[in-house]
């Protein structure tokens, strides 16, 4: 079984594939927290698509409410409007719905940052945070896409897969690096998938931001299309082993109470 998402190719030879929207949902995911407000040659340039296009989609969007545009520097920003397809989808997606009581509980009870994630192709997305009082403001956002394979959210959503599956997105998956201590070897990857699946939970140190253990145990395994609550920590008050003995229990029994 190939891990990745469809490729160009098969999609231009989908006959019920519409290209014109294509093209105008890169323009809508062009922007980000890199890049909040573009003018049209920022976003012809980020997208592949010419000034001519972009300026035709740009106004599309602007007048439906999707887009705002500075009267004076022309620059074009995503508008409040956006926030109602997110809230679409939160109100989709029956998971999040049975774990919200478990993950407020966590909240309160450790009184650390609680995340839901969901693994969409080859990473993960954050779609619930609940911040502690150390949270800084990006990571109080839902919406952030991180590669799975960088994340102990997905080490262990992936370790639900059988094994030869696993193994072979562990070969095939994008990784990025964000610290010094990123985990960059994909054997080391491996290893951390597979200690994953024997345990049921998987810890990342420092390796999405300097003094942060982070730890996540899937959820929803049995839907089909599993999550994960994750907790992080601060790494000059926790330990490894801490977080052994006092996280992941509460963790593995918010799991057990949303079944």
């Amino acid at each position: 079984m190939h891990c990745e998402m469809p490729d160009q190719k098969e999609r231009r030879t989908d006959t019920h594939f519409v290209a014109s929207l294509e093209k105008a949902m890169r323009v809508l995911e062009a922007f980000g927290a890199e890049r909040p407000r573009m003018g049209l040659t920022e976003i012809a340039r980020e997208t592949g698509l010419d000034r001519s296009s972009v300026q035709r989609v740009t106004t599309t969007f602007h007048r439906l409410g999707y887009l705002d545009k500075d009267p004076a520097t022309r620059r074009f920003s995503p508008s409040i409007r956006m926030t109602e397809l997110a809230n679409a989808y939160l109100w989709s997606d029956e998971l999040v719905h049975s774990a919200m009581s478990r993950l407020i509980e966590l909240r309160q009870t450790l009184g650390e940052t609680i995340n839901f994630s969901r693994l969409d192709g080859t990473d993960i997305v954050y779609t619930m945070r609940l911040p502690s009082a150390r949270t800084s403001y990006a990571a109080m956002l839902p919406g952030r896409r991180v590669p799975a394979l960088n994340t102990s959210s997905g080490r262990v959503m992936l370790a639900q897969r059988d094994p030869h599956e696993r193994l072979q997105c562990v070969r095939e998956w994008p990784m990025r690096r964000f610290t010094p201590e990123t985990v960059m070897s994909r054997e080391k990857v491996r290893d951390l998938v597979e200690m994953a699946a024997e345990t049921g939970y998987a810890i990342a140190e420092n390796e999405l931001q300097m003094n942060e253990l982070a730890v996540a145990v899937a959820v929803g395994c049995s839907r089909g299309q599993p999550g994960a609550i994750h907790c992080s920590v601060s790494g000059t008050l926790w330990s490894r082993e801490r977080v052994e003995q006092e996280v992941v229990p509460l963790l593995r029994d918010a799991v057990n109470g949303i079944g």
